[in-house]
């Protein structure tokens, strides 16, 4: 990877030697329009920083990954850049107590979406630009000590082009051709931000009186590129934001402390969203161009109110190093949730946190490269790996469990308590225990040994014995099983739900137990003599992480009368369950995409539906027997179109099975339905053919052979955009064409010319199930390649690569072979790369073994 890999030991020793008093950083952006010359692009950064040193006359050094240094100057004293800077560092010997470094440099622009991103829109040729650093890319746009333990206030100034708006962390004002902005509160590298050029704005406010009578008056602003604007409803952005405030005000009693609460959502974008103080950044698909369900903006929601949270978790209080990332992400993941369900119209957001976000965590949790949820982060490129399910869905899963076990009260207690003893510090995991063991009477360290500081997931499945006349529980006992690989027995407080069909058919709870769960096997005393169960679904209400397992009565049930099951939840978390047990090759993919076809159509829930469409998806893509592919191919496709057709004309039921009918359609009748609803020449009631609904039914298309280039040509033309050509990128590589495969891989592979987001487009279009054998000669190309990509180029894109272009649709023991061929021979390739490369294998060894579950049930 260009630029140096700092250690966690490096960035102790200089925490150890260093702290850091002020930053002031001039950027001149003038350089973002106009030609350059064909000359790469740069702007010049100019950093000020002044800092102490507790041992003078040491030596230490200062980040910066820039194309070139015009001068450096320490204490007054200049140094010969072509001595201190080797691309990476800036080396700073005999340091005094009270030192000031400045740095004149020429930066790069970025098309990755690290550093200072500069995007040109394809529309009106405008220019916009934008930061991203987490972890460690701030050293892309200034020098800087880049860790999260030097916190420091910063004052940012920049010339930007004429008619253009900046913004950054602090309020900011243009005079005499320069913004100037307001100084921060001490916070760490990777949060400052500076957005810029013409973008859409629009503004509002937001008041607080709190019970002394003060006063809390935050400017609100929300931004998108001009071509965006028809689109953008800021008005529901700015209703969460309020509700999002009014929320975490109410039970942090820590008031906002970063000043104005901008929101911008910019192009290209790697990541949902970043929480940098008084400026978070989104990614533009949050900005809807066609209609979208209920599902994306309870999603939007989520992440807005996920963003707010880091405000206290992370940006006041930020982790010492990227062990600790648990301490800002998996609190912001789970009061997302908390918040959304708290705070907004979106009542049923466990629901989605329970069939979606856990899905992730599981995944993750049974990955060759699980970790606990304090996880050890060794450098940098562990750090960027290391944004994963465990540290999001599995922390949040884990603090909800949390919840339970000490009570709301005494964990938001504890939350206050860590805010205000912390304020614009550092903190480790112990810092956090121990305001949890005040408030909640608990001993916290078991209970963080057990849930946080090991890895793997628990397996809970009811064991139910019947008297003997078969009526009433003789006994029900939970069986608690962990991995091999991850032994570990935890302490889960569970709630157990009994269920049984009513007169009028359908499946309700009639008695629940909440208990605590610790060994291999529990008695549940309290339900003895309880009336015999069709279901029991353990984990009900859905308290603990763990994977639920059914006993056999429960799964014959579920196989007959899932669709009767009344509680949304209770319904997410059955088929969460089944999903599990399909992706552990204990149910067949073909008894899953049954059930899916069986039932899906009853779902109420939207966000659940769109969750199995996707799972019944994977599900024929790598879990069914290869020879029942096509079977299963064509029964969904009937199923979707079925549903399709009766569906509500205009709800967003409709809308969801419109893109799962376009998303398995691959006979000549399918195709040619989706081709006769964008000429128009047929119409499925209520349901209006859109631009991003357009898009979605040429790829299908286009990977089938279709649409051809002058489809997609006519489409651009008709879809001129940013968001049009993306679409147009991924169609034009999904043609069932050797030629097309040819470049697409060059582009990606032997170039660097696209930018994050088209190399990502061109990915996706790249890899098509059904052109299994048209790609198979790349998969011995991945691997002559992949680790010279990860060499060359940047992070995001080597894992863009390393992950996207993975040969996993050549699900045969050949390719597990050649991976663990690679495996084997490149045992000293990067540590962050061979676990990508380890995933992958882990995934497809899976789809191996599911297939086979499959195929026995064929025969």
């Amino acid at each position: 990877m260009p630029g140096e890999n700092l250690s966690r030991d490096e960035a102790r020793e200089r925490a150890a030697l260093l702290s850091v008093d002020g930053y002031e950083v001039s950027l001149d952006l003038r350089s973002a329009v106009g030609d350059a010359g064909g000359e790469p692009r740069t702007f010049r950064s100019v950093t000020t920083v002044r800092f102490r040193c507790n041992e003078p006359g040491a030596s230490s050094f200062a980040d910066l990954v820039a194309p070139g240094v015009t001068s450096v100057s320490l204490n007054g004293r200049d140094l010969d850049p072509g001595e201190v800077f080797d691309g990476s560092r800036i080396l700073l010997e005999d340091l005094a107590a009270e030192n000031e470094l400045v740095v004149d440099a020429r930066c790069a622009y970025s098309r990755t979406g690290e550093g200072l991103h500069r995007f040109v829109d394809p529309e009106d040729g405008e220019v916009y630009l934008y930061t991203q650093y987490e972890p460690a890319d701030a050293r892309r746009v200034f020098a800087n000590f880049e860790q999260p333990d030097l916190k420091a206030p910063y004052r940012f100034e920049v010339r930007a082009p004429e008619g253009w708006t900046v913004w950054s962390n602090g309020a900011g004002e243009l005079a005499d051709g320069v913004w100037r902005f307001a100084e921060t509160k001490p916070i760490s590298t990777y949060i400052t931000c500076v957005v810029a050029g013409p973008y859409h704005y629009v503004t509002d406010s937001y008041t607080r009186t709190f019970e002394d009578g003060t006063k809390l008056e935050i400017p609100l602003g929300a931004m998108c590129r001009k071509g965006l604007a028809p689109h953008f409803d800021a008005d529901d952005v700015f209703l969460v934001t309020k509700q999002g405030l009014d929320f975490f005000h109410d039970h942090f009693d820590y008031p906002y402390p970063f000043g104005k609460y901008d929101q911008a959502f910019v192009p290209e974008y790697n990541l949902g969203a970043m929480e940098n103080p008084g400026l978070v950044t989104f990614r533009e698909e949050y900005i809807f161009r066609g209609k979208v369900t209920q599902a994306s903006y309870e999603a939007r929601a989520n992440v807005i109110l996920h963003e707010m949270a880091h405000m206290w978790f992370g940006d006041l209080v930020t982790m010492e190093w990227w062990d600790d990332l648990w301490l800002k992400e998996s609190f912001a993941d789970f009061m997302g949730t908390f918040a959304n369900v708290g705070a907004t119209r979106f009542k049923d957001a466990w629901t989605t946190f329970a069939n979606r976000r856990k899905a992730w965590a599981y995944r993750a949790d049974q990955l060759p490269s699980t970790h606990p949820i304090t996880a050890d982060i060794r450098d940098l490129e562990d750090a960027k790996l290391n944004f994963d399910g465990i540290t999001y869905a599995k922390g949040a899963s884990v603090l909800k469990q949390l919840v339970a076990y000490v009570g709301q009260d005494a964990f938001l207690e504890g939350s206050r308590r860590y805010f205000k003893r912390n304020a614009y510090g550092n903190t480790r995991l112990g810092d956090l225990l121990s305001v949890l063991a005040e408030t909640s009477g608990r001993d916290m360290t078991a209970w963080a040994a057990s849930w946080l500081q090991t890895a793997g997931v628990n397996t809970l499945t009811p064991q139910v014995l019947l008297d003997t006349e078969g009526g009433r529980i003789a006994e029900l006992a939970i069986l608690q099983e962990a991995p091999e690989s991850h032994p570990e027995l935890r302490p889960h407080r569970i709630a157990v739900g009994l269920y049984r069909r009513t007169p009028g058919g359908t499946l309700e709870r009639y008695a629940r137990v909440e208990t605590d769960v610790h060994e291999p096997r529990t008695v549940v005393a309290e339900l003895t003599g309880a009336e015999a169960p069709e279901l029991v679904l353990v984990n009900d209400d859905d308290l603990t992480y763990c994977k639920v397992r059914f006993d056999e009565t429960s799964l014959m049930t579920l196989r007959t009368h899932l669709g009767a099951l009344t509680d949304p939840l209770a319904r997410a978390l059955c088929w969460s369950a089944l999903w599990n047990l399909t992706r552990d090759a204990l149910l067949p993919a073909r008894d899953f995409i049954g059930l899916v076809l069986r039932f899906a159509g009853r779902e109420s829930d939207i966000g659940v539906l769109q969750m199995l469409h996707a799972w019944a998806n994977a599900a024929l893509t790598h879990y069914a027997a290869p020879a029942w592919r096509e079977t299963g191919g064509e029964l969904l496709a009937e199923g979707a179109l079925r549903e399709l057709r009766q569906a509500e004309p205009g709800s967003e039921h409709q809308l969801a099975w419109a893109r799962f009918f376009a998303s398995v359609a691959s006979a000549g009748p399918d195709l040619k339905l989706l081709t006769d609803l964008l000429d128009g020449t047929v119409e499925v009631e209520g349901l209006e053919v859109d631009q991003e609904l357009r898009w979605a039914f040429l790829e299908p298309l286009a990977a089938h052979g279709a649409a051809d280039e002058s489809v997609l040509a006519a489409e651009l033309v008709r879809d001129d955009t940013a968001s049009g050509k993306r679409h147009q990128v991924r169609c034009l590589a999904a043609r069932p064409s050797a030629s097309v495969k040819a470049q697409a891989w060059a582009q990606v592979v032997e170039s660097d010319a696209l930018s994050n987001a088209l190399v990502e487009a061109t990915i996706s279009g790249f890899q098509q199930p059904s052109q299994r054998e048209l790609t198979a000669p790349y998969a011995q190309l991945y691997f002559a390649a992949v680790e010279r990509v990860w060499r060359e180029r940047s992070i995001q894109i080597g894992m863009d690569v390393v992950r996207g272009l993975f040969p996993a649709y050549q699900d045969r023991p050949e390719t597990l072979d050649a991976t663990d061929a690679w495996l084997e021979a490149h045992r000293d390739a990067a540590p962050a790369l061979r676990r990508l490369v380890l995933e992958a294998r882990d995934d497809l060894a899976r789809a191996l073994r599911a297939q086979e579950c499959d195929a026995a049930a064929g025969r």
